[in-house]
């Protein structure tokens, strides 16, 4: 992997390609058609210098595994996968990428248009500026050089024409669920095979590291890179300060190193060492994220140990094959597909420029699009038992000879299992801060991303913008859907314009009214039309959705923002609601209940606003009679006549 950038001018070019030196080992710019290109190399597969030129001139950050498979097809003599991918974009153009097995981040320009593209689950990072047009690697580069930056979205191709300066986009498909009747022992049989193609495809000649925490995915990676006969050297990290206790992942690991008989090299920091590194970590990923850096710190310590590797393997990926994490139990394999569509935001971009920071190249098996696809055809019933989750995962370990203690290890979160998490208390309360992400925030001048929250005027969508605005958000628009049918399942249009004007009033945030008949699935058309309008007019990135328990509504988010190129967020996705009911009055929120269709709600309720003891005696009669606390079942409709003071402040 490598790093691309690109603008107008060249003394622009150079600057970008200097923020990205940590990146490779040479760098190179070349002027094409009215823009100027660049390139950071860090060369794995061969030293072919870049841009390269053909018929069109090329800039990629590529890892294309089939490249040698892709030469013999057309007869092409090449030095390596970048030159097989210039000459697969010559000859086929971007419906060439269908043929590649492999990550990529590419600019190519020919003709007088530029094309920017990316693997469709978003390995490999592109970042761009719609005025002035540029584009990078890395966010941080372009954050230096003042240009607001967004996120190429991976099912999207941006083709820039250069002389015109005029941007379009072109839309890719995504993974899509194929369940099938499959018996566990077959299931998992094949799993240990693709595995270890995935593994074995992505070993390079030389010295090879692995990210090693001890726990299933991890470990996994282990056995597979013994079972194939590659050496390698695993790295892990933890904190221990004051009376904490020995992180649980620092012991495992050694343990399991021991039993399994390899390598691995052990940072213990400390937590000078934490603070010294959150501005560099917060400026790198540019993000104050609390679960981000809760994950990147110990990724970072682990990388910053002494090796010789250029490419580290990491087991990240399978919680979103194989559904592992608690939010996704309720729906199993539509959570895995929702957690694929939005890992390149939430987990790869912070991985992968950590990684290059530490001058490593990451390898991603569970990400293997075969694998992948295999993975999203395995029924629910396999993926969980009544014990265990990742239950089929967990089988194929068996196979590949993962220990038993750890075949059948509970998962830890990283920054739990290292302690990272506490040390981030520690340094949070030392620095006079209440909250983490309030503390972590104090690292980053600008917002981390321009956001349009869809909003009904009701609680569950205000408090999921409130929430992503705490974690440094710029909350750039509203978008409501005013429905014409009072039974859409997608929109609640009961409240008033008024009201819904007097809320973005007292926010200070346009909003956005977007009209709408209401009629089923057709409905997601005037969705997408007032995303347009939010991305047009405020340049915004993402959609912030209130979903807690509505797959129905969660899922037709999912798919319509990604078509018009958005980042989707659900900061109260499974969100305890007993919990969130307090957490609403706890922070400031004044609830009125509008509507009740429950029994055990009667009349009096209408009109109500919510305090402690309100809630108290709400929550009381949802156990009793066995109604959603939340009202996700339409048991009751809100609005919010009140907001928190530090939102209204801002």
């Amino acid at each position: 992997m490598c790093g691309i950038a690109g603008a107008e001018k060249q003394e622009t070019v150079e600057q970008l390609v200097h923020h990205m030196e940590h990146r490779g080992q040479s760098c190179h710019t070349q002027k094409a058609g009215g823009l100027s290109v660049g390139h950071v190399l860090h060369s794995v597969v061969g030293t072919v210098e870049q841009p390269l030129e053909g018929e069109g001139l090329l800039s990629a950050n590529c890892e294309i595994y089939n490249w040698k498979e892709i030469n013999n097809a057309y007869g092409w003599e090449t030095e390596n996968d970048a030159e097989t991918l210039l000459k697969l974009l010559d000859r086929e153009g971007v419906e060439g990428l269908e043929q590649i097995d492999g990550i990529y981040g590419f600019a190519y320009i020919r003709n007088g248009e530029l094309v920017l593209a990316r693997d469709r689950l978003g390995v490999n990072p592109v970042w761009y500026s719609e005025e002035p047009f540029a584009f990078a690697s890395e966010k941080q580069a372009l954050e230096k050089e003042e240009y607001e930056a967004q996120e190429l979205h991976p099912r999207q191709i941006l083709k820039y024409d250069i002389e015109e300066k005029e941007i379009r986009f072109e839309n890719r498909p995504f993974f899509e669920l194929n369940e099938q009747e499959k018996e566990l022992e077959k299931a998992s049989e094949e799993i240990k095979n693709l595995i270890l193609e995935a593994v074995e495809k992505r070993v390079p000649e030389g010295e090879v590291g692995l990210l090693f925490s001890g726990g299933l995915d991890s470990t996994v990676v282990a056995a597979a890179l013994q079972e194939l006969g590659k050496d390698f050297t695993a790295y892990t990290a933890g904190i221990q300060h004051g009376n904490v206790s020995a992180p649980r992942d620092f012991e495992k690991a050694q343990e399991t190193a021991e039993k399994m008989d390899f390598p691995l090299e052990s940072y213990e920091a400390s937590l000078e060492d934490v603070e010294d590194a959150l501005p560099d970590l917060v400026d790198w990923i540019s993000s104050s994220n609390v679960v981000k850096i809760g994950v990147a710190l110990p990724f970072h310590f682990s990388l910053k140990q002494s090796g010789d590797e250029q490419v580290v393997f990491t087991g990240f990926g399978s919680e979103q094959l194989y559904a592992g994490y608690a939010r996704q139990q309720g729906y199993l394999n539509k959570e895995c597909l929702s957690d694929l569509r939005g890992i390149f935001h939430e987990d790869l971009y912070r991985d992968n420029v950590v990684a290059f920071r530490h001058g490593r190249e990451l390898r991603v098996p569970f990400l293997d699009e075969d694998l992948v696809e295999h993975a999203l055809s395995i029924p629910d019933d396999l993926k969980r038992n009544e014990e265990y989750r990742k239950y089929v995962l967990r089988k194929a370990a068996e196979k590949l000879g993962v220990p038993e203690d750890v075949v059948w290890r509970k998962k830890v979160a990283a920054q739990y299992g290292s302690n990272f998490d506490k040390a981030l208390n520690r340094l949070t309360k030392k620095n006079g801060y209440s909250q983490k992400q309030a503390f972590l925030n104090s690292y980053r001048e600008k917002e981390n991303k321009k956001l349009v929250a869809l909003t009904s005027g009701g609680k569950d969508s205000n408090a999921a913008l409130f929430r992503m605005w705490r974690r440094n958000n710029d909350l750039s628009c509203l978008l409501t859907l005013r429905s014409e049918n009072e039974a859409s399942y997608m929109f609640d249009s009961k409240k008033t314009d008024k009201d819904l004007e007097w809320q973005a009033e007292q926010l200070d945030i346009p909003l956005i009214k977007q009209r709408t008949e209401g009629e089923k699935e057709k409905e997601l058309e005037d969705l997408r039309e007032g995303l347009k309008k939010a991305k047009s007019r405020y340049g915004v990135e993402g959609v912030v959705a209130g979903a807690i328990e509505s797959s129905y509504q969660r899922d037709r988010v999912d798919r319509v923002a990604d078509e018009v190129g958005l980042k989707v967020f659900t900061p109260l996705w499974q969100f305890n609601q007993d919990q969130y009911m307090k957490w609403l009055v706890r922070n400031g929120f004044e609830v009125e209940i509008t509507e009740v269709a429950a029994r055990g709600l009667s009349d009096d309720w209408k009109s109500r606003v919510l305090d402690g003891d309100a809630v108290e005696e709400l929550l009381d009669l949802a156990e009793e009679y066995r109604f959603h606390p939340a009202g996700e079942g339409g048991e009751y409709e809100t609005r919010v006549v009140g907001f928190p003071c530090e939102l209204l402040d801002n």
